[in-house]
């Protein structure tokens, strides 16, 4: 049988069990923190792989109006298709920024390449044609905006032995470093065909 004090203490007991019970419980919150976490990881790392699988030459040439012109351009013996070393330079190389900021800069415009894309807009040779200048220009205005960054994953002046170009390069490119000029100032024509109509200062 309970002594006095016993039952004297099992009322504050009680109390103070229902009052924890009655309390918001850290557990769910654990538990759904937990959770988020978990569905961030899922949700950011199927973001990447689904961002990465644009970055590879097989997407960019899944559609004919780029095997059929740019890419067939590109891969007629162009130095970054084949060359004497066997580094080859792919679309998203030349065309897509390896860093995160840029990179998704560059996939937000692209979004007018899917729609030229839905809209037929260069469909066939004849209206690629015909856009041929106006989509370089693009080009190569948002190359000289970001100082040729894509070329520069590869290319640097500053690791470059001058020495060992032809004088004629070791000239422009000394020059090039003195005006603050970029890549493609001078590489319009080094894996597509230049259009036609192109501006004196492109030439």
């Amino acid at each position: 049988m309970a002594t006095d004090e016993q039952s004297a203490a099992r009322p504050g007991w009680f109390k103070r069990s229902w009052a924890r019970l009655r309390q918001p419980s850290r557990l769910p919150f654990i538990g759904l923190l937990g959770i988020g976490i978990l569905a961030g990881v899922v949700l950011w790392g199927g973001f990447n792989t689904a961002v990465e699988a644009t970055n590879k030459e097989a997407f960019c040439i899944g559609c004919h109006e780029m095997r059929d012109n740019v890419y067939k351009e590109y891969s007629e013996n162009t130095i970054h298709y084949t060359n004497r070393t066997g580094v080859r330079a792919t679309c998203p190389d030349c065309h897509v920024p390896k860093e995160w900021g840029p990179k998704m800069i560059r996939k937000i415009q692209a979004s007018r390449e899917v729609w030229g894309k839905l809209t037929g807009s260069i469909d066939t040779r004849e209206k690629f044609e015909a856009k041929r200048l106006h989509l370089a220009e693009r080009e190569w205005a948002r190359m000289k905006a970001n100082d040729s960054l894509e070329c520069r994953n590869c290319h640097n002046f500053k690791s470059m032995n001058a020495e060992a170009q032809k004088p004629r390069a070791r000239k422009s490119h000394e020059l090039a470093q003195k005006n603050n000029d970029t890549c493609i100032d001078c590489h319009k024509g080094i894996a597509h065909h230049k259009p036609q109509g192109m501006k004196e200062e492109d030439e």
